[in-house]
């Protein structure tokens, strides 16, 4: 049914043809689950991105209407305890993912030249991961997430001479207050998906154009055999 509704779009929009080489690749043969993981922690991004786009038609980035619209998307929109519980385990999941991948390429040695570039973008996607997490925690505006977020700002207080001047970067003042939640809020819907957008598009280019590992340019293998497949995401 999918392949009968995705050719029907091909045959009117045309897509297969022109970008036949981005949509076909070849992977080695004896490919493993562990090579799944990036795949698996690019679909969890999608689903988190996706809940949260939900999330924000109702949620209000306010000190005094921010607790109010998430009790309003549990309690009064439809499966609205769902969605968000969605994003939240799906944001957990990615990052699990993403250390898995991360580990899978360490052992299989896939961060060796010429990848060490794709590994540096690859890691960039955890960190970022990890800061959207982190900007995340705050929204609900509740005890725990204001004092966890004025805890964990106050480690940025630690580095020497610009400590102070992180802190009041982070919070939008010397302490946490609406403003720090306008600026997580606007860190965690904009800036920081607009920087993973960047680094996955650099670490997806760099897999086309290297390959897997063991495999030569443009996934072929040194011997020039290999299995066509779908875009993997794995290094």
């Amino acid at each position: 049914m999918i392949n009968l509704i995705l050719n029907w779009f091909d045959r009117r929009f045309g897509i297969k043809k022109p970008h036949g080489e981005f949509l076909t690749r070849f992977t080695p043969d004896r490919l493993s689950f562990p090579y799944c993981f990036g795949g698996m922690a690019f679909t969890a991004f999608l689903i988190s991105a996706a809940t949260g786009l939900m999330l924000s038609l109702y949620y209000v980035p306010s000190g005094k209407e921010a607790l109010g619209s998430i009790a309003q998307i549990n309690r009064h929109v439809w499966l609205g305890w769902l969605v968000r519980g969605v994003h939240k385990w799906s944001a957990s999941i990615l990052i699990v993912l993403i250390t898995l991948h991360a580990m899978r390429v360490f052992i299989s040695k896939a961060y060796r030249p010429p990848r060490e570039l794709n590994w540096m973008a690859g890691s960039l996607t955890l960190f970022i991961t990890l800061a959207s997490g982190f900007t995340g925690y705050l929204l609900p505006w509740d005890q725990k997430a204001y004092w966890a977020t004025t805890v964990g700002t106050s480690m940025a207080g630690t580095v020497p001479y610009a400590g102070g001047a992180l802190v009041k970067l982070l919070r939008g003042g010397r302490s946490v207050s609406g403003a720090t939640l306008t600026r997580f809020y606007s860190m965690h819907t904009l800036w920081l998906p607009f920087m993973m957008a960047l680094v996955l598009w650099a670490h997806f280019h760099m897999i086309k154009k290297q390959g897997l590992r063991g495999a030569g340019p443009n996934g072929t293998s040194p011997n020039g055999s290999g299995n066509a497949a779908g875009g993997n995401g794995a290094l």
